[in-house]
């Protein structure tokens, strides 16, 4: 009876040191952790002009798809702006014009006077051959000398009021220009009264309502990416010398029993949860005990239809018998 009770107890010992080498063994080459959470993208919405809301047509967990209208704000001194800018604008352009019109008319003056120049300065330098000779009398080269000096002061003149124009319209097309400049700004600043999605996902923290005032670039709500998912999983520092990129990963999201996920390992962090805390650890006290960290491995998941939520409490699943096999 007692070698019986003996031999018992051996095998028990046995079964349960074997067990827990096998459990050992798995765990080893199948590392998890229940420290694991699903992530997707959040794109935090805001306006960039500063108003107050006009409409809001979408509701709080509502999906919503890129280019669906989230909100919009009471566009009426914006479209003011738009119509002030388009009058400075069509001010700008006439004067151009205008100014164009009579460089045009000063063109002409310039050529004509320019003309009489040259004749006065034929005539003036015939006038002086011909009085050097003693062809010519002291009246008719004094009248000579002074039209010539009259055409003169007139094509300086036109000239200088031709530069004068001249000047004016590039300080006219300059306006112009600017006029333009202000009126797309303002014509964008009329369109971004709308705000519009710019992914597919689902609304998420909403509170915002008609009548609310909004800053420019200030976040109002959130949409959840529908995209990409993801979990973020922390395992301790002793089970990641086995884990690769690569790797196959399983996923069971607490929310969702029953149901099974598979990814792979995307990346793995390179600095411990702690390190990147708002209050990191101090190990320099002579208190010190020694903790096991945790460092983040991203699994990035692969299409599936389930009803993920970020920040979902998981439990991850490494195999690293892929990366064995393939070495």
């Amino acid at each position: 009876m007692k070698l019986f009770k003996a031999v018992a107890a051996a095998v028990m010992l046995i079964a349960i040191a074997a067990g827990l080498f096998l459990y050992w063994r798995h765990e080893e080459r199948y590392p998890s952790t229940k420290d694991a959470y699903v992530g997707a993208n959040i794109i935090k919405v805001a306006a960039r002009v500063t108003g107050q809301v006009a409409e809001v047509p979408i509701t709080d967990n509502q999906p919503v798809k890129a280019g669906d209208l989230l909100f919009t704000i009471d566009e009426t001194q914006f479209k003011a702006s738009v119509d002030q800018a388009q009058a400075n604008l069509d001010s700008a352009m006439q004067q151009a014009q205008s100014y164009s019109t009579q460089i045009t008319a000063a063109e002409a003056a310039v050529e004509s006077t320019q003309s009489a120049y040259d004749t006065a300065k034929n005539n003036f330098e015939r006038a002086k051959a011909l009085f050097s000779d003693g062809d010519l009398a002291q009246a008719s080269l004094d009248q000579a000398t002074t039209t010539f000096a009259e055409a003169s002061a007139r094509l300086t003149a036109s000239q200088s009021t031709l530069l004068a124009l001249q000047s004016g319209l590039s300080a006219k097309q300059d306006d112009v220009l600017s006029s333009r400049a202000q009126l797309e700004i303002a014509q964008a600043d009329l369109n971004w009264t709308r705000v519009y999605a710019t992914s597919d996902g689902w609304i998420a923290n909403l509170t915002l309502r008609p009548g609310s005032a909004v800053s420019a670039n200030a976040p109002q709500f959130s949409i959840v990416e529908s995209s990409d998912w993801w979990v973020d999983a922390n395992f301790k520092e002793t089970s990641l010398p086995r884990i690769r990129p690569g790797q196959p990963v399983t996923v069971k999201v607490d929310m969702l029993p029953g149901v099974t996920l598979k990814g792979k390992v995307a990346s793995i962090g390179r600095g411990s949860g702690d390190t990147f805390s708002l209050l990191p650890s101090e190990n320099s006290s002579g208190n010190w005990v020694k903790v096991t960290r945790r460092f983040p491995v991203r699994v990035e998941l692969n299409p599936t239809d389930a009803p993920l939520r970020v920040g979902g409490s998981s439990k991850v699943i490494v195999d690293t018998t892929v990366d064995q096999v393939e070495k």
